[in-house]
C-alpha cells in the first residue's frame, strides 16, 4: 500500500479540484523517473530480454513532453509491473519502480511508489548487512535530485506517508 486512503489534494490537479499545477506534475513525473532509472539495472541484469520497465520510464518522460496520451503512459506503467510479477527481490522492486513512474502520469502521488520501490531495490541488491545503509545512500541521492519547485511537497508526502510505504524514507 503505498497511496493514503483520502487523496492529498496539493496531489490533485487544479482542474479537478486540487492545488497541483500541470507543471508540478511534470516535475513529479520527471523525478519518479529518475529514481526509477537509478535501479532499472537490478531489473535488466535479470531480465535483458524485457523492456517494459524501460519503457515504462520512456512513457513516463514522453507523457511530460507532451508526446504521448495519460492512458498510454498508465498502460506502460502496468506492463512494467506486470514484468516483476515472477520477480524477487532487487529486479522485482526495480520493475515495481519503473511501473510507478510511468502511472504518476494518472495519479500524481504514486511518485513516492517509485522512490520507494527504487530504495527496496537498493536495499535488496546490497551485501548482507548493508542494506539499511543502501536504503539510507539511495533515500539521500533521490532527494538531493528533487528540483526545488517541488522539493518541499515530497519532502513532507515522504514524511506523511513514511509508515505506509514501509518506512523506507528515514533517511
Amino acid at each position: 500500500m503505498i497511496l493514503p486512503k483520502v487523496r492529498d489534494p496539493r496531489f490533485v490537479t487544479i482542474r479537478r479540484g486540487g492545488t497541483l499545477t500541470d507543471a508540478d506534475h511534470h516535475l513529479l513525473a520527471l523525478w519518479a523517473a529518475d529514481c526509477a532509472e537509478h535501479v532499472l539495472a537490478l531489473f535488466e541484469s535479470a531480465r535483458p530480454e524485457d523492456s517494459r520497465p524501460r519503457q515504462a520510464i520512456e512513457h513516463a518522460r514522453a507523457w511530460v513532453r507532451g508526446e504521448v496520451k495519460m492512458m498510454q503512459a498508465r498502460a506502460a506503467g502496468g506492463h512494467a509491473m506486470g514484468a516483476a510479477r515472477d520477480l524477487r527481490g532487487a529486479a522485482r522492486h526495480a520493475a515495481y519502480a519503473a511501473g510507478q513512474a510511468a502511472v504518476v502520469a494518472h495519479v500524481a502521488a504514486h511518485e513516492l511508489g517509485a522512490a520507494a520501490y527504487a530504495i527496496k531495490a537498493a536495499r535488496a541488491a546490497a551485501p548482507k548487512g548493508e542494506s539499511e545503509a543502501a536504503g539510507r545512500l539511495e533515500c539521500q541521492w533521490q532527494r538531493d535530485r528533487l528540483p526545488e519547485a517541488i522539493r518541499e511537497l515530497v519532502l513532507d508526502d515522504q514524511r506523511l506517508r513514511n509508515d505506509i510505504c514501509w518506512s523506507v524514507f528515514d533517511c
